[in-house]
């Protein structure tokens, strides 16, 4: 059976660029005979609000989806607890205790999340007193695992490479798991067998390959869709204070016609999105 998701941060409102990750969700795994879910992934600390939670839940039945609702990410600490130190204990992780600051002080080589940490930590003695990251080692990941391969249902067979990442945060300071090790783990707990999500996340599946591979989790099929750009050509974003899904709601819009507009692609995909 497909099992497909919609994993929001309740850090501020969806906006349409949301809606159209989570009908492609839901429709793929509705034209299957599969299940669409939902996941609230909400442990980014104050970021995270509540009751943008129950927001999303009307926004989604507002544009006419069903859903299988799953634990939030703040029932699962234990978990990514228990997974870290599987990987500290084995050798994958080191701690770090660099800001963004000593590290973008350092001049690093840009990657496709920004700076690449230049591994400064690794192998160094810390004050434990001083609040510390956990970085995977991806040099010794990649020297001890075999040629790790992946399947896009839209960009086709991949192989698995996340050196041109560096070594990435896998438990934040502030949080208690990064976006790379919650998510992974969050999936394959759930039994999603297809990762839908924007194209703009399509590099990351090289981390989640390989982590997937350290620890033995099942293997998925993933389908990186077009995203939604804005009059800009720039990305919709909640930051950029995209219009959000509530605000059209609140105003009397008719959420089912806008999903089929959506559908159809009257607003584009991975274009210019103008003002509707």
């Amino acid at each position: 059976m497909v099992v497909t998701r919609f994993a929001p941060s309740p850090n501020g409102s969806l906006h349409l660029g949301h809606a159209y990750s989570a009908i492609t969700a839901h429709d793929l795994a509705k034209e299957r005979g599969g299940t669409f879910q939902l996941r609230i992934e909400d442990i980014d600390g104050v970021r995270s609000l509540p009751e943008k939670a129950d927001e999303f839940r009307e926004d989604l039945e507002w544009l006419g989806l069903e859903w299988v609702e799953m634990p939030a990410q703040s029932t699962r600490l234990e978990t990514y607890e228990a997974f870290a130190r599987n990987l500290l204990s084995r050798g994958y992780l080191y701690p770090c205790t660099c800001t963004r600051k000593d590290i973008m002080a350092m001049k690093p080589r840009m990657g496709p999340e920004g700076a690449i940490y230049p591994g400064t930590c690794k192998g160094r003695n810390l004050d434990p007193e001083k609040p510390a990251a956990l970085r995977l080692d991806v040099d010794r990941a990649m020297a001890e695992l075999p040629e790790l391969f992946w399947e896009d249902e839209v960009n086709g067979t991949q192989i698995a490479d996340p050196r041109p990442f560096g070594d990435v945060v896998l438990v934040r300071k502030d949080a208690p798991a990064s976006y790379h090790l919650a998510s992974t783990l969050d999936d394959a707990s759930d039994g999603v067998t297809l990762v839908t999500r924007g194209q703009d996340l399509y590099a990351m599946t090289h981390i989640h390959r390989v982590l997937q591979e350290l620890l033995g989790l099942p293997v998925p099929m993933w389908h990186h869709h077009p995203i939604l750009l804005g009059e800009d050509g720039e990305k919709l974003a909640k930051r950029r204070n995209s219009p959000s899904l509530a605000d059209r709601r609140r105003a009397g819009e008719d959420g089912r016609v806008l999903a089929d507009r959506l559908r159809r692609g009257e607003f584009g995909a991975g274009i210019t999105l103008a003002s509707a």
